[in-house]
């Protein structure tokens, strides 16, 4: 066997086991799709990477290479451990290691071409320009998922609950005093020092009730909504901005809010294609998160969340400067 022949099979072997392990982390993202379109386009990319690991076992086969039966275990294996241990990291590392293992896959097909030219072997050379092909378009769109969550989010694809948590204590990390610091505590003026960062941290808040003024027992016992209702008025009569804003947010995030404080006019009168239409025109980030949680929350109206995540995506192709 040539030396050239045999960086070829190498290179084979080694894409055969990483695209499937592509497939099975693809097959995994599934259950985190945000729309059905996502969850089918998913879906296909699984089916896809099935077929290039078909593709490229042949090619292996044709150069004289033997298959090797137990790399499609490893690949198996492989994407479970990752999905396993990324349920210990924030979303945001477990997309970039995905981006990661695009890059890699991306990296070997045209390296692999490079090895296809000058061995001539011209069906090599048409398997690798198809596997570049296809691994530039996963990594632009990880990339775009990823500005997506840089800008807030929603993304097309969402995180576990564990990753939700993983992510809250990463925040919580860097930045101990958050929400109920700089808005319920600052807002009343009668607490300095809070741990909690998120509202499932209630029951740890209500044990220190006693210590808190009538303001604070209020906002902590009336329930989640009507606290950060509260929580907001306490800090717009104190003249608490900052701590007024971080309330809003905590309420827009959570889909709590009234059709007259979305950013499109009359919404709740608007009939899809209207609704459609007028997401179409915003151009905030912003805007469109807060339409979108409403939309999840109050109308569930599948194709209209559709659109506002579309236009989302556009923004972000926009912000990290891919073409649409």
């Amino acid at each position: 066997m040539s030396d050239k022949n045999a960086k070829l099979i190498n290179q084979l072997r080694a894409l055969v086991l990483l695209t499937q392990t592509e497939e099975q982390v693809a097959r995994t993202r599934v259950s985190q799709a945000r729309t059905d379109a996502v969850r089918r386009e998913l879906q296909q990319n699984a089916d896809n990477a099935a077929a290039r690991t078909l593709e490229i076992t042949e090619q292996l086969r044709a150069l004289g290479g033997v298959p090797d039966v137990v790399t499609p275990a490893i690949g198996r294996l492989t994407a479970v451990l990752k999905a396993t241990f990324e349920q210990a990291a924030p979303f945001e590392e477990a997309l970039l290691t995905d981006l990661q293992l695009e890059h890699q896959l991306l990296d070997r097909a045209r390296y692999l071409k490079v090895l296809a030219d000058q061995a001539k072997e011209t069906k090599v050379r048409q398997l690798a320009e198809k596997l570049v092909d296809a691994h530039e378009a996963t990594v632009e769109w990880l990339t775009v998922v990823l500005a997506e969550e840089a800008m807030g989010g929603p993304a097309a694809l969402v995180p576990t609950p564990v990753q939700k948590v993983a992510g809250g204590v990463a925040r919580a990390v860097n930045a101990p005093v958050r929400f109920w610091a700089n808005t319920v505590n600052n807002a009343v003026d009668t607490v300095k020092h809070a741990g909690e960062e998120t509202s499932d941290r209630f029951a740890a808040v209500t044990d220190r009730a006693q210590q808190l003024g009538d303001a604070v027992r209020e906002t902590l016992t009336a329930g989640r909504s009507a606290s950060l209702r509260r929580a907001e008025q306490i800090a717009r009569r104190e003249g608490d901005k900052d701590a007024a804003d971080a309330a809003r947010s905590a309420r827009e995030e959570l889909g709590d809010v009234s059709a007259d404080e979305l950013p499109i006019k009359n919404y709740d009168q608007l009939s899809v294609g209207d609704a459609v239409k007028a997401i179409k025109g915003l151009k905030e980030p912003h805007d469109i998160r807060v339409v979108i949680r409403y939309e999840e929350t109050h109308k569930g109206r599948a194709n209209v969340a559709s659109a506002a995540q579309t236009q989302l995506a556009s923004l972000a192709k926009e912000a990290v400067g891919v073409d649409s």
